[in-house]
């Protein structure tokens, strides 16, 4: 896996699996529904952060090296697929 920044994943990760128990901890504490959905919200934008950085991650180093292979068919099938769980 060609990554630029792992370490920045990493730390982003963390900080949503700390968000993540602050909205199991908000849920435990019968907070506001609606501070609860912000919470999830913020959660799933910053998740998405994530996956754009392994997405170009991927783009420049698998995708890029099997262009240059001539190996792009199957790889391109394979980013079409994941696409696809995305955008539904």
């Amino acid at each position: 896996m060609y990554v630029r920044d792992k370490e920045g994943i990493l730390r982003r990760l963390k900080l949503l699996e700390g968000q993540i128990r602050g909205i199991a901890k908000m849920v435990e504490e019968d907070r506001y529904c609606i501070d609860i959905l912000n919470q999830i919200e913020a959660c799933k934008g910053a998740l998405e952060k994530v996956a754009l950085l392994v997405l170009e991650g991927h783009l420049k180093g698998c995708v890029k090296r099997a262009i240059k292979t001539g190996e792009e068919e199957p790889v391109i099938q394979e980013l079409l697929e994941v696409l696809d769980k995305f955008i539904k």
